[in-house]
């Protein structure tokens, strides 16, 4: 007991994401432990600060109050090859309604904040269920904005200010928080941060998982294929928090590639606000956000830092006056060590 009474004093890991004070960094991401009321439960009992349910897509909305798909009548002959490439509305976890009512029933059944999750890629009338879901009690939502440009036509800066715009008629629609997750692969992804800064969101989350579908060689079509993360991946999600801490108000939210404990120190030493576990959580069960914490600790503690303000963005371009050259350099230098 005098043990944790001492590190108590000397390291304080509280954090604030979005708005809310948190014990610390560690919170749930989107995964399919948000289906069910009980593993929520066991999620908020083992120590995880906050909790982001999975996802309702845009498709399930519009298909379920409009009968539509894109666009698309689902019923009409002539849209069915495109719609059969949809799940059907029973393979989802649950419909838009059941969503809203299992939003009402966690968070009656737990005390940490929970963040609800809209996964779209226009800005059109599905986003009013936005609402409906911070009716139903919702802390915050993320706007999990997953979509590849295909068309030859739409320009990057297109692209970029509908995004902005769609988060700016999110704001203006709701009270709650509303962070932004989003995928890497913008031409300028700095002045997209900029953009949605100005737009009013509230937390950058990065990034978005691509999930890249295989060539099956026997029926030659796509297959789906689930990979869980691996550290390997934090690299790049650690270059752009680095880039936009201290330059950006909206809090920075890493997801993707952090599975041990030194991942978590080296995103918020980067300027993680937050850092989302998804892949550890399902590979060692929710138990696993207490070896991510105990390890954070014995790290401050090693390293004689009191309170997690004095790591995050240590190593962050807020200490270069010129982030472009700093990760040339950087660049240069390790192609430079190749061999050595």
């Amino acid at each position: 007991m005098a043990h944790d009474v001492h590190r108590d004093r000397r390291m304080e890991t509280r954090t604030s994401y979005l708005g809310f004070s948190l014990p610390h960094p560690f919170i749930a991401g989107a995964s399919p432990f948000g289906h069910r009321l009980d593993t929520v439960k066991k999620l908020e009992d083992a120590g995880c600060a906050a909790i982001v349910l999975h996802s309702l897509f845009e498709e399930q909305i519009t298909a379920a109050a409009a009968g539509h798909i894109h666009h698309r009548n689902i019923l009409e002959a002539e849209s069915a090859e495109v719609v059969a490439q949809f799940p059907d509305a029973t393979e989802y976890p649950m419909s838009p309604d059941d969503y809203v009512e299992h939003v009402y029933r966690v968070k009656r059944a737990v005390s940490i904040p929970v963040v609800g999750s809209l996964n779209g890629a226009s800005a059109e009338a599905w986003l009013k269920f936005a609402r409906v879901i911070e009716e139903a009690g919702a802390d915050a939502l993320e706007l999990n904005l997953y979509g590849l440009v295909t068309s030859f036509s739409a320009s990057s800066a297109a692209v970029e200010g509908q995004i902005a715009s769609l988060v700016r008629e999110l704001k203006a629609l709701l009270r709650i928080p509303v962070a932004v997750k989003l995928s890497p692969y913008f031409t300028a992804f700095a002045s997209l941060a900029r953009q949605l800064d100005a737009a009013g969101a509230d937390g950058l989350v990065l990034f978005n998982r691509f999930y890249q579908p295989d060539i099956d060689i026997k029926t030659m079509e796509l297959s789906p294929l689930v990979d869980l993360a691996t550290s390997t991946e934090l690299r790049l999600r650690l270059r752009w928090l680095a880039v936009l801490y201290g330059r950006v108000r909206p809090s920075l939210v890493v997801t993707g590639g952090v599975v041990t404990p030194d991942d978590g120190i080296k995103a918020i030493l980067a300027g993680a606000d937050a850092v989302q576990l998804v892949s550890g959580l399902l590979r060692h069960g929710p138990a696993h956000v207490q070896q991510m914490l105990a390890g954070l600790e014995r790290w401050m503690a090693w390293h004689k830092f009191e309170t997690l303000d004095d790591v995050r963005g240590r190593v962050s371009h807020a200490h270069h006056s010129d982030a472009e050259m700093a990760e040339r350099a950087g660049y240069i230098r390790t192609l430079q060590s190749w061999g050595r």
